[in-house]
């Protein structure tokens, strides 16, 4: 039996597996402070609780099952940064991915070291007001006693690895994502800075960091002793546990959307906009992220005070276009292929006989058009013939709209949640048990894309992209 833990940008997910797939998961949310303009922030404390709450609710679920828990697998966000003290201590809250908090810092850097591109074409990862690095100078410029009283920069993953076992760690997929290291897997001392010795120690993705504590343990109604096992950053668990390849790139939904696309070795050119992250295991992934997705949708029910399930519904019976509206989805700044920090989240085509349902559709769609943007960039050599498919995102109308507008087969599994699927994987590898992704999460709809639909946003693609192409350049002041 094995025991996920997923630390998601706004969940945390529990989730309990046997050899032959899910039994039982639960989920706690978590809030996140936005105190200024473009700041995100999460309370480290706050992860545990939801985790202590979540692992409440599948012990009551599963009592039996909970016992025979062999080995413990983790995951989490990446690009999210939390200063802690040498007993692991949390000092101040964590910054998150889509902090955006530190642009003149990520200007300051990019002239000391070449420019943004060179830092790109260095690390394999755009610069820019999200970077790691730049929440590392931002500390540095305005909180520098909070920094300098820290010995690690963790993210969230590998926080609760340190508070379960004692051991300090991190991986190589999560550490390339930070933008602090080179392809070599070598930090870059002029973008860390004196922050370069408080990066954790490597280890690789399918090993035992270490074993959890009894007083964790007995928090958790776990038995002391469990090893537990580091895992890889969400996306690369999420390659893994949707079953991707290189000629079918995991597409996932969460808070934010990805296309990510298995690659064995390092590409000497990529495109501008395009991530280069270490895989969970051997090789490499090209990333297009979209800033917003479920976030799109979250905003879209706060002003409505519609649920997603509804709005899912009310998107469903529109038709292709949603009758005029348009919109993108830069609620935190502009990514793959714009790479624009100042981009902001646009509507347009809004006229008086327009409803929630036609937002909806539209809010759905400029997502799926970012998908595509993100794809023409990551298989430049067009050989791709599918898209697996992970995250919240797998009712309709979402795998229709993202079929027709790509013009691609699409692949779902049982269990959207797919980053814990991939966490499961690493920590079967890790114990010496035998388990591929059809095993825990077998295809359960392999679905090509309605003609008709095809054809009716392929009059609708010129539009979408002069919309975007327009507002990318509208900045947000």
């Amino acid at each position: 039996m094995i025991l996920t833990v997923d630390l998601g940008t706004t969940v945390v997910k529990l989730g309990l597996w046997s050899s032959s797939g899910l039994v039982a998961m639960a989920r706690r949310t978590v809030a996140t402070a936005r105190p200024h303009p473009g700041w995100a922030e999460q309370r480290p404390e706050d992860w545990w609780v939801a985790l202590a709450g979540a692992a409440d609710e599948v012990r009551r679920g599963a009592p039996d099952a909970c016992e025979r828990v062999e080995v413990i697998g983790l995951t989490g966000a990446r690009q999210t940064i939390v200063p802690v003290d040498d007993r692991g201590r949390p000092l101040g809250p964590a910054m998150l991915w889509n902090d955006r908090r530190a642009g003149p810092e990520a200007d300051a850097l990019a002239g000391a070291n070449g420019g943004a591109d060179e830092i790109t074409r260095r690390t394999g990862i755009p610069h820019h007001a999200g970077s790691v690095s730049a929440k590392v100078a931002w500390l540095e410029a305005n909180e520098p006693t909070r920094l300098h009283a820290a010995r690690w920069l963790l993210a969230p993953r590998d926080l609760l690895a340190h508070r379960l076992t004692g051991e300090v760690a991190t991986d190589p997929s999560m550490a390339s994502c930070t933008g602090l290291y080179d392809l070599d897997g070598k930090p870059v001392t002029t973008l860390a800075g004196a922050a370069a010795a408080q990066l954790a120690p490597l280890v690789r993705s399918a090993e035992v960091v270490g074993r959890i504590q009894l007083g964790h343990a007995s928090e958790l109604g776990l038995a002391a002793g469990l090893p537990v096992v580091l895992g890889a950053g969400d996306r690369q668990c999420e390659v893994l546990g949707a079953g991707a390849g290189g000629d079918r790139p995991m597409v996932s939904w969460g808070t934010a959307a990805n296309v990510s696309r298995p690659v064995e070795t390092a590409p000497e050119d990529r495109p501008f906009g395009v991530a280069l992250t270490r895989a969970a295991g051997p090789g490499w992934l090209l990333e297009a992220g979209v800033a917003a997705a479920g976030d799109w949708l979250a905003w879209l029910e706060r002003i409505t005070g519609r649920s997603a399930t509804e709005l899912a519904a009310d998107a469903a019976a529109r038709p292709p276009g949603a009758r005029g509206v348009a919109t993108v989805p830069w609620l935190d700044g502009a990514r793959a292929p714009w790479w624009a920090d100042d981009a902001r989240a646009g509507i347009v085509g809004i006229g008086g006989d327009h409803d929630t349902g036609d937002l909806a559709r539209a809010v759905i769609e400029g997502v799926a058009w970012e998908i595509r943007r993100g794809l023409e960039v990551v298989a430049t050599d067009r050989n791709v013939r599918g898209l697996a498919l992970a995250g919240g995102g797998d009712a309709r109308p979402w795998p229709e709209i993202l079929g027709a507008v790509t013009r691609l087969r699409t692949v779902r599994r049982r269990h959207p949640d797919a980053a814990s699927v991939g966490a499961a994987l690493l920590a079967a590898t890790a114990a010496g048990v035998d388990l591929g992704v059809d095993d825990l999460n077998p295809v359960v709809v392999e679905a090509d894309p309605d003609p008709e639909l095809v054809a009716a946003y392929a009059g609708l693609a010129a539009r979408a992209d002069s919309v975007a192409s327009a507002l990318v350049q509208i900045p947000k002041t």
